[in-house]
């Protein structure tokens, strides 16, 4: 079961942003701003942008290096180092 709140003297540049960020992701005020609240509160949950960042500085650590299919099924073997 769902409840419900009424939210009062939301900042206009707060409405404004959740607004944008709710077309941007199609969908309503009300869905953008239980997603937010899910985001701050349930903070469990990874976002896409935090699974690219994290992706981002692996790949800066890898330093170019490529790695072969065996060496990556011998990685899944031994465990990572």
């Amino acid at each position: 079961m769902s409840t419900t709140i009424t939210l009062k003297g939301i900042p206009e540049n707060v409405y404004t942003q959740l607004k944008s960020s709710a077309e941007t992701n199609r969908r309503s005020i009300n869905s953008e701003a239980i997603a937010c609240l899910e985001t701050v509160l349930l903070p469990r949950k990874t976002s896409a942008i935090a699974h690219a960042s994290k992706a981002q500085i692996v790949r800066e650590a890898l330093n170019g290096q490529q790695f072969q299919p065996e060496d990556i099924d011998q990685f899944k073997k031994t465990g990572r180092p």
